[in-house]
Parts: structure tokens; C-alpha cells; sequence
């Protein structure tokens, strides 16, 4: 009884929100927060609040207050990156390689992914990235623009240009480098890094170089070394590694541009396997679709350098007012970034106890298993965040009224995952017998059958701005 009466007055304050403000409402809602003889006397202050502001036209998620708890549900949330989460590892005047920390170094919820980075590369139109290796096997996102990608290994370099929506796999220790040949617009590229070397930690590699900015492997090895291995004086060598450099992403000009960009788009994968280099997202066929929007996948059936990975990605386009899910992955974890336009997300999130994630129990052996209860995890959305949706998670992303929603997502245990649809036809609760209906959720299966087929689309749906609340399961 505990927590079903910390319970019910915020969800009676969500009624207030859904079917008007009228005073008789604020009454029936400071009421309910009254009659509570169960939660402490700050949490029944911040019920009165509550209720005072949605009177008052000040919308509940404005605040997004968990009043039973008494704090902000978006305060510190280990789910979501923003722009001060990045550190910047590169850059110059012309561009920047932006990465977050270890996942496992926000929290310890995000250690299943805690070898996986993910970064973002800025480079200006026009501009020349210097080629270098990582000890990482990458993934590659173009976000936004055009340019030309090299990749040098086993002997062979193979060139094509990419664009919006390709998405490239770049093995550890594979040289690579690239331009921006657009004249006016940026090139982003969204990576998503598995290090091969030291778990969660990457580098990068340049050959070219010289004494610093970049600072050039070659350098690190004894003169007489290289004058062997390269067979060539020591002055010269001076010359070619002792200079300072520009930068890791510098200005290339016209004529270059022109001559390392014509090659073909997508390109020809010389390393094995006759599939290209590149596939593009949005050129596949989407697996959903309806005028709520769409939603692509590219995995190891139609891009098979993927195959020893385990990724793949998704692209989700929510139209204006629009919204996707509620969903789940069966084995995935989602680590998604946000292409373009605004809106929020919410997820469904087991409570942690305390003291396992603040630590107070270090070396216990003692495993949580709880049912419930459950917060709800939520947070505005918006160009350039990041989040990471764990498996098994449900979730759903809403489009704000006046642009699209886009999002990719790269998929981590990809193999075998399954997304399940927890809302609109084919739903998962649909699939359940009448009896086992009726057993979970103690009513009628008429009555639940009612609710859970009355939605006739799929995947994605009409907003919350747009519901005709209860109206379809009357």
C-alpha cells in the first residue's frame, strides 16, 4: 500500500493535465494529496506545488518533478549526454573530433557498453582530415554533408565518396582520411568505436606529420632506426618530421578537392566480398511506415561487413507531432544521437536501491532482483544529444508540433534482437491468451482486449497533443 499511495495523487495531478484546469480540479487534487496519511510531510508540500502550478497553466513537464522522491526526474540522468559530456579530443580552425567518456564512467547502469565510445567529427567545408589509424573497429554515421572517404589495408586503398545517410565500417588499424568537398556545408560524421587494444580506450595513430600538431608514430623511433627502415639520411628525414603542422583537420584547396573526389559513390569494398564500401540507411527499404514516419535499419543482412560485429543501426524519421513506441529491444542497447529536430523521450527504468549505486556496499555479493517500482526516465530532446536505451528497456520519442524528429541509433548485441511493439496493432500484449489477460491484469479480457486493440496504426502514432483519450476504447 506503501507505494500505491505515494502513487495516486501525482497520478491524479496527470488527470488534471488531460482533462482540464478548473478550479473544482485543483480542490479534488489538493484533496487527494491531503488524504495521504503515508508520505512525508515535504512530499505533501510538493504535491500542493504541483497542484498550484498545472492550475495556474504551468505545464507538469515543464518541471518534470517526481514529487514522492523530491528531486527533478531529469537531474543526472545517466541515460542522456549533452554537449558538456563531450570532451574534445582534436581540434583546429577548421573542424573538431568531439568524443564521450567510457559509458561506465557515468554510471555504473551503462557498464554492459562500457568498451564502446562514440564521437563526432566536424570537419569545415573544404578541409582535409590527416590520415591516421585507430585501435578500434569503428562505425560510421554520416549525419550531414558530403565528402570523400580513403581507406588503406591490406595493401589496397579503396576511395568513394559518401553522403547523408551512408553508413561505413572502418576495421581496427585501417588508415584512414578523408575531405569535406562540399563548398558550403559542414560534414558530421556520428562514430561508434569497439577498441581492440585497451578495453574502453582508444587512439589515434598519424603516419603524416611532423614535430607536434599532429605529431607524427615516426618520430617516436631513434634516428638510426629509421634512416635504416627508410633508407635515407638523417637530414632529410629531419625535414620531413621536424616541421610543426598545421593541424589534424586542415584547409585543402581547390584543386585537390577536385582530384581526391572523383571517385564513386559508395565505392567497391577491395578487401574481400564483392558488397561496397558504404550502404546508405536511407535508401533501404524501411521497416515501418506510416505518415507518423518512418524507420530504416542497416544490419548484417544488407551491409555484411557488420557481420563480426554484432551492431546495427537504425534511423528513425518521427514526422511533426508525431511519436514512436512505446517499443523494446529484446537484446539490444541502443546508444542514439539525435540528427535533427526537437521533441523528448521517455523511458520505463527499474529503481536502483540507494545504496547499490551510490557504492555503500562495495565488495557485497548481494544481487538485486525487484519487481518494480518503476521511474520513468525523461528528458527534452534535441540536435546533437545522445542517449543510450538499455535492452529489454521500453521507450518511447515524441516529435515536437512543428519539425521532424530524427534519430539514429547504433545497436550494440544486435544479433537475434527482436524490437517489440508495446502499443498499436500486433502489439505484444495482444499475442496474450484471455486467460492470462485477465490473471495480469485483474479485469475482464473483454475490457483489456478493448484497450489494447483500439490503436490501428503501427510503431508510430499521433502524439500526445493529438490523443483522443479513451474516446476509441469507449
Amino acid at each position: 500500500m506503501m507505494v500505491r499511495a505515494k502513487v495516486l495523487p501525482f497520478l491524479f495531478c496527470l488527470v488534471v493535465v488531460a482533462f482540464g484546469t478548473k478550479e473544482s480540479d485543483l480542490k479534488r487534487c489538493k484533496h487527494q494529496c491531503k488524504v495521504l496519511q503515508q508520505i512525508e510531510e515535504y512530499q505533501r508540500e510538493k504535491c500542493y506545488e504541483i497542484c498550484e502550478k498545472l492550475y495556474h497553466g504551468e505545464k507538469q513537464e515543464k518541471e518534470e518533478i517526481n514529487f514522492y522522491e523530491g528531486r527533478e526526474e531529469g537531474k543526472n540522468n545517466p541515460y542522456v549526454f549533452n554537449e558538456e559530456h563531450f570532451i574534445t579530443g582534436i581540434k583546429t580552425e577548421h573542424g573538431r573530433i568531439r568524443v564521450l567518456p567510457k559509458f561506465s564512467e557515468r554510471s555504473k547502469l551503462l557498464k554492459g557498453i562500457e568498451n564502446y565510445r562514440f564521437a563526432i567529427l566536424e570537419a569545415n567545408p573544404k578541409t582535409f582530415v590527416v590520415p591516421n589509424h585507430w585501435d578500434a573497429d569503428a562505425v560510421l554515421f554520416v549525419a550531414q554533408g558530403r565528402g570523400t572517404l580513403s581507406l588503406v589495408r591490406k595493401g589496397k586503398r579503396n576511395s568513394f565518396n559518401i553522403g547523408r545517410g551512408d553508413v561505413i565500417k572502418v576495421c581496427a588499424g585501417t588508415t584512414a582520411y578523408l575531405i569535406n568537398r562540399d563548398d558550403n556545408e559542414k560534414l558530421l560524421i556520428a562514430k561508434l568505436l569497439r577498441p581492440v587494444s585497451t578495453p574502453g580506450q582508444f587512439e589515434h595513430f598519424f603516419g603524416p606529420g611532423g614535430r607536434e600538431n599532429p605529431e607524427s608514430f615516426y618520430s617516436a623511433f631513434s634516428s638510426e632506426i629509421l634512416e635504416a627502415a627508410l633508407n635515407t639520411r638523417k637530414d632529410r628525414l629531419q625535414r620531413l618530421f621536424g616541421q610543426p603542422r598545421e593541424g589534424v583537420i586542415i584547409r585543402a584547396s581547390e584543386e585537390q578537392i577536385r582530384v581526391m573526389s572523383q571517385h564513386e559513390e559508395g565505392g567497391i569494398w577491395p578487401f574481400g566480398g564483392e558488397s561496397k564500401g558504404s550502404v546508405n540507411i536511407y535508401k533501404q527499404r524501411p521497416l515501418q511506415s506510416n505518415q507518423y514516419g518512418q524507420f530504416y535499419q542497416v544490419d548484417d543482412s544488407n551491409y555484411k561487413q557488420l557481420e563480426d560485429l554484432d551492431i546495427s543501426l537504425n534511423f528513425a524519421n518521427i514526422t511533426e507531432g508525431g511519436m514512436l513506441g512505446p517499443i523494446y529491444s529484446s537484446r539490444a542497447t541502443k546508444i542514439a544521437a539525435v540528427v535533427e529536430g526537437e521533441g523528448y523521450f521517455e523511458m520505463a527504468c527499474p529503481r536502483l536501491a540507494s545504496k547499490s549505486e551510490s557504492g555503500r556496499h562495495q565488495g557485497s555479493k548481494e544481487t538485486e532482483t525487484r519487481i518494480g517500482p518503476y521511474q520513468k526516465v525523461r528528458s527534452k530532446l534535441r540536435r546533437g544529444m545522445v542517449l543510450v536505451i538499455p535492452a529489454g528497456h521500453p521507450f518511447v520519442a515524441v516529435a515536437s508540433t512543428n519539425q521532424n524528429l530524427q534519430i539514429v541509433g547504433f545497436n550494440v548485441n544486435a544479433r537475434n534482437n527482436e524490437i517489440v511493439p508495446l502499443a498499436g496493432r500486433n502489439n505484444v500484449m495482444s499475442q496474450l491468451e484471455r486467460e492470462a489477460l485477465e490473471l495480469g491484469f485483474g479485469l475482464p479480457a473483454r475490457e483489456v482486449e478493448q484497450i489494447f486493440q483500439s490503436q490501428q496504426e503501427e510503431f508510430f502514432f499521433q502524439g500526445p497533443g493529438g490523443r483522443q483519450s479513451g474516446r476509441a476504447a469507449a
